[in-house]
């Protein structure tokens, strides 16, 4: 690794650039960006978490959940998320901007208790239990 590069993954890291990005730009291993990073005791070695605010309020050029610095592509979709975990904690902390359109409201055809699903329109029983009873007569044996 050239003095350049060091000189570069230092500058990329205190903006908030991942070790992916970093590697990609550099053509070095994610590996070789992380030891390094670890070895110098100056680099930022994780990237903080910013407040959450409404999703309008986002730059575009950063990570929805922790602000890193996005490296767009030409020719590919916009990324949003610097990875695969920002996107899974960043939807599981914000339900209320899901666009759930596929939601049924249903009446239960044992119990007659009303209950709603997502995503199944022919759905008859309000679980599994109410479902074999109705279907087999008796009671269950919970196990």
């Amino acid at each position: 690794m050239t003095e350049e590069q060091k000189n570069k993954i230092l500058q990329m890291r205190q903006v908030g650039v991942g070790f992916a990005d970093i590697s990609r730009e550099l053509n070095l291993s994610v590996n070789t960006v992380k030891s390094f990073c670890r070895r110098s005791s100056n680099v930022v070695t994780s990237i903080q978490a910013k407040p959450k605010s409404h999703i309008a309020d986002f730059d575009p050029m950063k990570c929805r959940e922790c602000g890193a610095i996005l490296v767009q592509k030409e020719h590919v979709k916009k990324r949003v998320f610097c990875s695969k975990y920002c996107r899974e904690k960043w939807w599981k902390e914000h339900t209320d901007f899901l666009r759930k359109k596929a939601i049924y409201t249903f009446t239960c055809a044992k119990c007659g208790r009303s209950f709603t699903a997502y995503g199944n329109a022919k759905r008859k029983y309000c679980s599994h239990k109410c479902y074999v009873q109705d279907r087999f007569g008796g009671e269950i044996n919970d196990r």
